[in-house]
């Protein structure tokens, strides 16, 4: 008998459809059966001895609520024998309500209940507490998960003995994930999390990978890839990093018309296994970056997102290095163009922030002018290393890719046809915070630009980036940016912009709630409570637009 080894996860909804996406033990035919009749079922298909469905959900209807169950081959698997949690429901959106969206990065998995959590209580597991104790209180209407939702190179102590009785970890990658088996094992420690995996079968979502996900810094420069590349365990660690992404986030990314006119989608279900299909499309994709496309669009009623990857579309040539290849860079031109006048909201979703501190930007702008080669072999050097060493890797390290993201956001702020507001939102830095920009001589677009940063939701914050983000943001920072970037002979940004929020440390979640044309955001943080559980704590609110 087929048994339910992760998931459910629903992830697509509109105001018709839906997807949910489960793991299997064994070959079988996944059904999601909803309390009125709704419903859809799929085959599994195998990828590296692991069976997985991604079950469209049909016969919706908009503004509705209805819970649902999970069958293979006709047993119930889902809800949970004994569940404490509600039933889980697929929640179609109506239109012209409000929608709700819960954004925020970098979750190493909670430790499993009764052992110490060194980094606080998780944001994700006391939201999951929160609905589930209420499950008629305001919930997300999506879950905006920006990076990082696993760390390949930073394991647990749990994963690391697992691995240990695996192979011998004198050997390298060492504790750090080396295949896919082993990334199947991250996905398993986070989302079989029994508040996760009830949050994520209940709240839709969409993901998008960062460097974690892979490694730490992946794709900083041309001489890190080549460095990485000349490693024994390099190749077999991205291939499978890649292919389990596909599977776990990316699948569940695309509207079931996507899915339907993907040609790898259906090679994978074509053959008994798929393995050798997604694992020269990893190929495909490592040798020929631009060939294949990670970033993604998702419309919530007037609210458009686009959600950009900022790691593999990377060109990484001293000489024409940019964040995004001409191909994405055209994508995400072309998408946040489309049909102006259809939406009041523009969502960009970048792991990366495109506003930071002064100090951080101008720093960044000078390293990228240095290992370019502007000040000599030396100074190249010495940017190269320095760059590794400080993470200098955010859209202002790619200044051009900076420029071009910006008179982007202007053009599709600006017109008649404006939205009320276009917002960036972005995680990594380990700290939240709102930035505005603001353009010379009064020539900004009409609508109102925000930077919104909400990182982490469960990880660690040291003392070292409290101190450094809080001085970041300060006058003396912004006048010391300003040494570097002459010393790089840097020129100003084409916009400037000031801290309007923040800097907040915490395991914290972000939430922008629109309605028509206008917007609120609240930041709340997982706070301790003496003797019982956590609790969800508003730090924030603001009101972004009003019209």
């Amino acid at each position: 008998m087929a048994e339910l080894r992760l998931g459910p996860l629903l992830r697509y909804a509109d105001g018709s459809s839906a997807t949910v996406w489960v793991e299997a033990s064994r070959p079988c035919t996944a059904e999601v059966r909803c309390a009125d009749g709704a419903g859809g079922e799929a085959r599994t298909f195998q990828i590296a001895g692991h069976y997985y469905a991604l079950i469209p959900v049909d016969g919706l209807a908009p503004g509705t609520e209805r819970s649902y169950e999970v069958f293979l081959d006709g047993v119930r698997v889902w809800p949970l024998p004994g569940s404490p949690f509600p039933e889980s429901v697929i929640r179609t959106p109506e239109e012209g309500g409000t929608v709700r969206l819960t954004f925020g990065s970098c979750r190493w998995a909670a430790p499993p209940d009764g052992e110490n959590d060194p980094v606080g209580p998780d944001a994700l597991d006391t939201l999951a507490a929160r609905i589930a104790g209420d499950p008629d209180r305001e919930r997300p209407d999506v879950l905006v998960l920006l990076g990082d939702q696993v760390y390949a190179d930073e394991t647990s102590p749990a994963t690391r003995r697992w691995l240990a009785a695996r192979r011998d970890l004198s050997d390298p990658p060492g504790n750090e994930v080396a295949d896919y088996e082993e990334y199947t094992r991250l996905y398993y420690e986070s989302w079989l999390d029994p508040e996760i995996r009830w949050l994520l079968s209940t709240v839709p979502s969409c993901m998008i990978f960062d460097d974690h996900d892979v490694i730490d810094d992946w794709n900083t420069s041309a001489a890190w890839l080549e460095d990485m590349r000349a490693t024994p365990w390099w190749r077999e660690r991205l291939l499978s990093g890649l292919m389990s992404y596909w599977v776990h986030q990316h699948l569940g990314n695309l509207s079931p018309a996507e899915l339907a006119t993907d040609p790898l989608y259906a090679a994978v279900r074509q053959y008994p296994d798929g393995t050798d299909e997604l694992r020269a499309f990893a190929c495909k994709a490592d040798a020929d970056p631009a060939s294949v496309r990670w970033s993604y669009r998702r419309d919530f009623g007037r609210v458009r997102l686009l959600m950009v990857d900022t790691r593999a579309a990377r060109v990484l040539d001293e000489e024409s290095r940019s964040m995004l290849d001409p191909g994405e860079a055209q994508w995400l031109r072309e998408q946040a163009l489309d049909a102006p006048g259809s939406y009041d909201h523009l969502l960009i979703g970048t792991s990366l922030p495109w506003l930071l501190p002064h100090l951080v930007h101008d720093a960044e702008a000078w390293n990228a002018a240095l290992c370019r080669g502007e000040r000599g072999a030396r100074w190249a050097r010495f940017g190269e290393d320095l760059r590794r060493r400080a993470d200098l890797e955010h859209w202002a390290a790619f200044p051009a890719s900076f420029e071009a993201l910006t008179a982007l956001i202007a053009e599709a702020g600006s017109g008649p046809d404006a939205p009320a507001t276009v917002c960036v939102l972005s995680g990594d830095v380990h700290h939240a915070y709102v930035a505005e920009p603001s353009w010379p001589a009064g020539g900004g677009p009409d609508a109102r630009v925000l930077q919104l940063t909400c990182s982490p939701v469960h990880n660690s914050i040291p003392l070292s980036i409290r101190l450094g983000f809080r001085f970041g943001w300060s006058a003396a920072a912004r006048a010391l940016g300003r040494r570097f970037a002459g010393h790089g002979g840097c020129p100003r940004p084409s916009v400037d912009w000031r801290r309007t929020g923040g800097p907040w440390f915490g395991n914290q979640l972000m939430t922008l709630a629109v309605q028509g044309r206008s917007a609120r955001l609240r930041l709340e943080q997982a706070r301790a409570v003496r003797g019982g559980r956590a609790r969800l704590a508003v730090v924030t609110e603001s009101v972004l637009s009003e019209k």
